[in-house]
């Protein structure tokens, strides 16, 4: 196909063009559009207006920006107003103020009218990804009225799976699968069908909490009402499945010890991307200062025992190890909806359970590791080889369980505080089984090896 399209293109014939594109796949065009940047606006405005809209908003943000800046007035004009209101305020949101009041003043009256409405919500809010396309109907319509108004109205509706009952305030009072319709006898009255259990999104709601939504009712579609239980649009499943793909890269930048970024990676430039990273390196590195203030705090014992230093980086790794392991799982698990703050206490128990158990495994396999270098080597550790190999397996119990305990149980706290769970990142949980993880083990060390090596 790219070795057609190459050919096409060259020849410069609209017709041979637009034919061309119009018999490929939407997602064929997309693939084509980041093939070929050269060509990428003249594939768009070569195409149908409705097909170019399809293929617009499925393409990433920055290559929309250039595409928009290349096409004529004319042009952006049809496709700003063929884009689904939803798909445009998403593109809108993203743009200056001054590009996007420029762009408005091409719209036509009434989708200025809708884009103002959606951008006048608060970002990251649902009423930012509602679109107004839907079919409506009054309790009083007999179902054949109801497939008149489809037929009239549906082929602009985003999808007609469900129907949705208003009263003559404009409130809603139930949705209605098509399935209904269709069963049912045309005289019969849309009240009829009515069972009053309609489940639907509040416009100021928080994104994030639509997919949960989705998921418990199962369902394409949900209405969005106003505070006074107005209905105002619709949010579809793809546009849900949009934003939990944003949430998830969000999460998982997070967790890896940055700020969320806000465009794709290569588009971002190296100041910002400087700015996002360096706040969280800073946080960290002066977290880990503390590990030096540990380290002097216990110098003498040091200086007693140089051999206990050789077990430092064995213990700070394994702790942090396991705090960046409970962290990440229960930041996955909050994401999902499997459990809440209210478990806390469920999530402890299994926390202190997994980690005795994994932390025996370890020290079991660290007094293993000096009793055999013992073995082969006597010199190495000396007379005191026992005790220093039952403080190392003690200390690994104690920090393996601490850094389980850590990571499961800070995130739950910061959503408790009303942060975001992720911000508990692992490197952050690790810097701080770091720290204690020194107090821990040269604790236990001093309490088993009193009196003989220290």
């Amino acid at each position: 196909m790219l070795e057609q399209f190459e050919a096409v293109i060259l020849t410069e014939d609209k017709l041979q063009i637009r034919d061309f594109l119009n018999d490929q796949n939407i997602s064929d065009v997309a693939d084509l559009v980041y093939e070929f940047p050269d060509f990428e606006g003249q594939i768009i405005a070569n195409m149908s207006v409705h097909r170019a809209a399809s293929v617009f908003k499925i393409l990433e943000f920055p290559t929309q920006k250039r595409i928009i800046q290349i096409l004529p007035p004319n042009t952006v004009a049809s496709l700003l107003n063929e884009l689904p209101a939803d798909d445009r305020t998403d593109f809108l949101e993203e743009l200056p103020s001054n590009a996007v009041r420029e762009l408005i003043k091409l719209m036509d009256p009434e989708e200025r009218k809708i884009t103002l409405s959606l951008l006048g919500y608060p970002e990251n809010s649902i009423g930012r990804l509602m679109t107004p396309d839907y079919v409506y109907v009054y309790p009083e319509n007999t179902i054949e009225e109801v497939f008149s108004t489809i037929r009239k109205y549906g082929k602009d509706s985003e999808t007609i799976n469900v129907i949705y009952v208003i009263n003559d305030k404009g409130e809603l009072l139930d949705d209605i699968r098509i399935r209904d319709f269709i069963l049912n006898p045309p005289d019969k009255t849309v009240r009829e069908l009515m069972d009053e259990r309609v489940t639907s999104l509040n416009a100021y709601d928080d994104q994030e909490s639509a997919s949960e939504v989705f998921k418990m009712n199962n369902r394409v579609a949900l209405p969005v009402v106003s505070n006074s239980n107005k209905l105002l649009g619709i949010v579809t499943i793809d546009d849900i499945l949009w934003v939990a793909s944003e949430e998830f890269s969000e999460d998982i930048q997070k967790i890896g010890g940055t700020e969320a970024l806000d465009q794709p990676y290569l588009e971002m430039p190296i100041m910002r991307l400087f700015k996002k990273r360096v706040v969280w390196l800073i946080i960290l590195f002066l977290g880990e200062l503390l590990t030096a203030t540990a380290m002097a705090y216990f110098e003498d014992e040091i200086a007693k025992a140089v051999v206990l230093a050789l077990f430092i980086p064995l213990i700070i790794s394994s702790g942090g190890n396991s705090g960046s392991q409970a962290s990440t799982l229960i930041i996955q698990a909050m994401a999902v909806g499997e459990i809440t703050i209210s478990d806390w206490w469920r999530v402890m128990k299994r926390e202190i359970i997994s980690g005795l158990l994994l932390g025996t495994v370890l020290g079991i396999f660290g007094f293993l590791r000096i009793f055999l270098w013992h073995s082969f080597a006597p010199d190495i550790y000396g007379e005191h080889w026992m005790g220093i190999g039952i403080t190392v397996g003690i200390t690994l119990l104690g920090v393996v369980l601490w850094g389980t305990l850590s990571g499961s149980m800070l995130p739950m706290a910061l959503k408790k505080l009303g942060a975001d769970p992720a911000v508990s990142s692992a490197p952050f949980v690790a810097t701080l089984v770091d720290v204690t993880g020194l107090i821990i083990y040269f604790s236990v060390a001093y309490l088993i090896l009193s009196g003989s090596l220290l």
